[in-house]
């Protein structure tokens, strides 16, 4: 599924890319092919103009602009100012003129440069063909722009070279769709990286969605099953009376209850996020606090034969939810005494430390192994599932109490040495 997504969004990212470049290209093409032409129009009748004074100062050739014009357009005017006097030369490009009679035989040539009758020839017959008073055509393998205008004899035919600018918009085509093709490559591998980089958290969400929802379903799928049996033989022995099945009924009843805390636990954990902008946080003891939990344990640490030393700094207080907190330190000093083993010890310790308030709860016991430290925080996950679940836990508590911390802006973390001590450290501004 992720494989597609990604792939989808290289697709799309590349089409999108594309368009746009496309649509970029075809703007600086189109502006700079009309300045290219709009050059080839102004020197072509620079070159026109220069051509008609040549004639005009020999004389017998006059050029007359009314000749041609539609009737009702026809006009007196001066000969053109001179175009080398604005900066032109007729040296800056290659050009020829030729001049016809009223039937289209040529009657006279003018160029800098010498050719042969037959390419003068084929010049005016390709003009003529092309029925346009200008354009462009291809002579000799050379691209030409020609203009054609009306004199009182006949005709006259300007034609230009203009190969070289031609090529300019060839060549920028070309590196257009170079530069396309190694953008598009380099864009690839960009997209190719960042798509991957922003779909793994997306792709660790979903599986840790997905192993949640697998854990929730085990956890409930054992007590669904001890009830179902327990269902079973009430049934099977209906004239029975209900003091001689009582002990069915209670399994039903403690197997319906840990379904009822696993449910609980879990609307807890999902409801969370959505609480911590109704949070209502106060200055609260936080000494006094973990004083009145220990008390709450301490049958429970006295009936496991279990050591218990602490050193509470007094009159630590924080910013929180007050019964939140508690939650927390009743959860990790649960966690500590579930897990410190045989006559086994606790020690409890709350003192500043910098700009925090720092709580620590260890126990001895077996430890935690570095492969399972990052990993303990993550809902249902537990490092001997068999040890948990006989213990009665769902792998549930310290999910909760990381997520309480996090609310709250402290830090929640643990140091294990495997077969020693196991620490939990909490940090509270």
């Amino acid at each position: 599924m992720f494989k597609k997504l990604k792939n989808r969004f290289l697709l799309l990212n590349l089409v999108t890319i594309t368009v746009m470049m496309l649509a970029a290209f075809v703007a600086i093409y189109t502006i700079t092919y009309r300045d290219v032409q709009r050059d080839i129009d102004i020197e072509l009748h620079q070159i026109q103009e220069f051509y008609w004074k040549q004639q005009d100062d020999g004389g017998p050739r006059r050029f007359d602009p009314n000749v041609g014009a539609p009737p009702g357009e026809l006009q007196k005017t001066d000969p053109p100012a001179d175009p080398e006097g604005a900066g032109w030369r007729p040296e800056r490009s290659v050009s020829f003129m030729l001049e016809t009679d009223s039937s289209g035989a040529i009657t006279g040539t003018d160029s800098r440069f010498e050719w042969e009758e037959a390419f003068y020839q084929e010049a005016l017959d390709k003009a003529l063909a092309s029925g346009a008073s200008s354009g462009q055509l291809k002579l000799d393998g050379n691209e030409w722009a020609f203009v054609v205008q009306a004199t009182s004899e006949g005709s006259m035919l300007v034609f230009m070279d203009v190969t070289a600018e031609q090529g300019f918009l060839t060549n920028l085509i070309y590196t257009f769709s170079a530069v396309a093709l190694v953008m598009l490559l380099v864009i690839y591998l960009i997209s190719r990286y960042f798509a991957s980089r922003y779909i793994a958290p997306v792709k660790e969400v979903f599986e840790k969605q997905k192993q949640f929802i697998a854990d929730a379903s085990h956890e409930l799928k054992t007590p669904l099953a001890v009830i179902q049996t327990n269902a079973d033989v009430l049934l099977a022995n209906r004239e029975d009376t209900i003091s001689n099945q009582a002990k069915w009924l209670h399994v039903i009843k403690q197997e319906t209850q840990r379904m009822a805390k696993l449910t609980g636990d879990l609307l807890y954990l999902t409801q969370m996020e959505d609480s911590r902008t109704t949070m209502m946080f106060a200055d609260f003891d936080l000494s006094e606090a973990v004083e009145t939990i220990m008390l709450t344990m301490e049958a429970v640490i006295f009936e496991k034969e279990l050591g218990l030393d602490y050193q509470i700094e007094p009159g630590l207080t924080v910013n929180g939810s007050s019964e939140q907190i508690k939650q927390v330190i009743m959860i990790l000093l649960d966690n500590a005494i579930k897990y410190a083993g045989p006559r086994g010890s606790i020690a409890i310790a709350l003192k500043r430390q910098h700009q925090d308030v720092v709580l620590s709860v260890s126990n001895t016991g077996e430890g935690i192994a570095p492969e399972h430290l990052h990993r303990i925080f993550d809902r249902f996950y537990r490092t001997d599932a068999s040890r948990s679940r006989s213990q009665g836990g769902h792998g549930l508590g310290l999910a909760i109490a990381k997520s309480i911390v996090e609310q709250h802006g402290g830090k929640l973390y643990a140091k294990s040495e495997p077969g020693e001590m196991t620490t939990f450290y909490l940090h509270l501004g």
